[in-house]
């Protein structure tokens, strides 16, 4: 058989094999269509790569929205998470802001590479500073006015319409050799309004329908972002911030003056307090409404933030009254500023009060002290000294050579302790005399909070220090000199010391109290007077602010039966103060009271438990310190 035979005879068994296994197709036909199927998985591979892209980047826009970072970090990640994960050259937000020259277009956020470095150096003009013009051609503001996604191919255009007068053929050139052949430009809004818009450089001429779609996707996430972390940012102010006035709060005052103390002890670097108290502000709440009184508090605040350097740290620290922190100043330029502030304060001009005027204090740390609470104490006398010198001056502080309060009160409890004037065992004596020994507030007022405890296991550390803060806000707003202060300071600490001669289950005691019982808790100021305090002689003139304590603004209280101005406007403070921090306090025979509730227990107390105005100016005290 000759061999085209044979191979004629293979064909045919080959034809027949081929037609048995796939019927009428041919191997050709087979082989196109498994090339058209890897051709489909390739491409189809290739999708679920972008999506899967796409995932990523959403999920890290979601990440960032959860993480309560500041906005700038936020927008900063989206440019970095887009330009990252789906394959684009370079992008950028930009946001409308204004100076005194107009309105401008400012990069708020861009990716992390080289090629904006490079743009900058090529031209050189600094991207990220650079006040930019909106591009003036009607495709672009109808983008951002319809609030739909553009693209174009023409970034000469672009760019010059961002930063005119780039020379045309150096731009052709860098966008050759960035292989940049279009921009996409997405526009963002917040809370309904135009935020800014997302500028996209992309390698490639056109956009897909897909990519369309995940980029009204994107741009719906980004909006989301924008909006949580401005509720972040939001929130965080409050936290910070005096709602009336804008300025810091107490809270944030005291922790940046304790890191401004070790900055300035690392660096041996001065900085001073300015201490401020709006002068009048009861006649101004009197005469024309709290609403005026409301009004000069704020122009107090426009001053201070009008007058403080971008470094500076202006607070309200309740009521009239503010503190400056000037870092890096002494006293000398601390006086300049104080002086400067109360000028400028004196020439506002307010409708119905027309002008008013302030007391301001000085002193700095490093020189007046080393010691923040001592500062802080020393600012306040200087301040109050200017109010008793004629108010609307300047006084810098003087470092006071007598025994200060806290050393007083010191002294006081470490006598109690030693000479083991109240039932406490021993080792626990020793304990606390060796915390007092190491002469910090802190300390003190941890002694006073643990003395209450042995008989009130309801009482919770840091009450103490909020009852002296609060007594000396209410002791200044009645004018009282800083003598007066400090005993009532001392007396706050020492009131209640009484109670450890108690028996606990007079305390405790869930049943109504029989006369006896109630004769045993009314001799307890008594008892703490005479028997504990009355033979230390350095606090004798402090007794007879705690034996009247109990008594009544219309004489229905004890041990004297006492009225009106007969007593002591230090034992009436103590009084409403003991009052209101039990209220708030868990009793056997009671659950604790909410602070309204506590509240309106001392508006039901005006005129028999104590007067209007004290009660009046506790309650304002009270809710600008939990505000």
């Amino acid at each position: 058989m000759s061999f085209f035979e044979n191979f004629k005879n293979f064909k045919n068994k080959l034809d027949k094999i081929e037609s048995t296994v796939y019927g009428k197709q041919s191997l050709l036909e087979v082989y196109e269509r498994n090339a058209k199927l890897e051709a489909e998985i390739v491409k189809r591979t290739n999708e679920l790569d972008r999506a899967n892209k796409q995932m990523l980047t959403l999920q890290h826009i979601w990440d960032m929205m959860n993480s309560s970072k500041p906005l700038s970090s936020v927008l900063n990640a989206i440019v970095n998470s887009i330009q990252g994960e789906l394959g684009y050259l370079y992008s950028f937000i930009v946001k409308q802001n204004t100076d005194s020259e107009g309105k401008f277009l400012q990069v708020v956020a861009s990716s992390r590479d080289d090629l904006g470095v490079r743009f900058s150096n090529y031209f050189k003009c600094d991207v990220s500073e650079y006040k930019m013009c909106f591009p003036d051609f009607e495709e672009l503001k109808n983008a951002v006015k319809d609030n739909k996604i553009y693209q174009s191919p023409d970034l000469v255009r672009l760019i010059n319409g961002f930063i005119p007068n780039l020379d045309v053929e150096k731009l052709k050139t860098f966008l050759k050799e960035a292989k940049m052949k279009s921009y996409i430009l997405v526009p963002l809004r917040s809370k309904q309004k135009h935020f800014g818009s997302l500028i996209v450089f992309s390698s490639r001429e056109t956009i897909s329908i897909n990519e369309l779609n995940f980029l009204n996707l994107f741009a719906k996430q980004i909006e989301l972002a924008i909006t949580i972390a401005d509720l972040f940012q939001a929130v965080k102010e409050q936290a910070i911030t005096d709602s009336m006035t804008g300025l810091y709060n107490r809270r944030y005052f005291e922790e940046f003056i304790k890191k401004e103390a070790i900055r300035a002890n690392r660096q041996g670097q001065k900085f001073t307090v300015i201490g401020l108290d709006l002068d009048h502000l009861k006649q101004i709440n009197d005469v024309y409404g709290h609403n005026y009184g409301d009004i000069a508090i704020k122009a107090i605040a426009d001053v201070l933030k009008s007058n403080a350097r971008s470094i500076d740290i202006a607070a309200r620290m309740g009521g009239e009254e503010f503190n400056l922190i000037l870092p890096g100043v002494d006293s000398q330029g601390g006086a300049i500023a104080a002086e400067r502030i109360r000028k400028a304060i004196e020439s506002v001009e307010l409708e119905k009060i027309e002008h008013v005027t302030a007391s301001i204090g000085v002193a700095t740390y490093l020189e007046h002290s080393d010691d923040i609470d001592e500062l802080l104490e020393l600012t306040d006398q200087a301040m109050y000294e200017s109010k008793r010198n004629g108010r609307n001056r300047v006084t810098i502080a003087k470092v006071a050579n007598e025994t200060s309060w806290q050393e007083l009160a010191v002294n006081t409890f470490i006598d109690i302790l030693s000479k083991h004037r109240i039932p406490l065992d021993e080792s626990t004596s020793q304990l606390l005399s060796e915390k007092l020994k190491e002469k910090s507030n802190d300390k003190l007022y941890q002694v006073a909070d643990s003395l209450v405890e042995t008989y009130n296991p309801e009482h919770k550390d840091g009450v103490v220090k909020q009852k002296v803060e609060i007594a000396s806000i209410l002791a200044k707003r009645f004018d009282l000199p800083k003598d007066a202060i400090d005993k009532l300071k001392i007396a706050i600490l020492l009131y209640d010391i009484g109670n450890t001669m108690l028996p606990k289950e007079l305390l405790l005691k869930k049943e109504p109290l029989n006369d006896e019982d109630k004769l045993s808790i009314k001799q307890h100021p008594l008892i703490a007077a005479r028997e504990i305090l009355e033979p230390i002689s350095n606090i004798v003139d402090i007794i007879p602010i705690i034996e009247k304590h109990h008594e009544n603004w219309d004489g229905s209280g004890y041990p004297n039966n006492l009225a009106g101005n007969n007593i002591p406007i230090e034992s009436q403070i103590i009084l409403i103060l003991d009052s209101y921090f039990a209220l708030l306090e868990r009793r056997p025979y009671r659950e604790a009271k909410s602070q309204d509730e506590a509240i309106l227990v001392i508006e039901a107390g005006i005129d028999s438990k104590w007067s209007e105005r004290l009660a009046r100016e506790f309650i304002s005290i009270v809710k600008e310190n939990a505000g």
